[in-house]
């Protein structure tokens, strides 16, 4: 019996991290959204200024 049989499907976490391509487009996407959306949250929760 052979460790990897042709019917044993991989865990769809290991196709993530044997794609490097995948990897690149994951590891941008992430910190970009992240930073975005907190950046959002930041505008949407800043008091108005007084100007002089």
């Amino acid at each position: 019996m052979s460790a990897h049989s042709e019917t044993e499907r991989e865990h769809p976490l290991q196709r993530l991290m044997d794609n490097p391509w995948l990897l690149l487009v994951v590891g941008i996407a992430v910190p970009f959204l992240s930073y975005t959306l907190w950046g959002w949250v930041d505008l949407a929760t800043m008091a108005a200024s007084k100007l002089p």
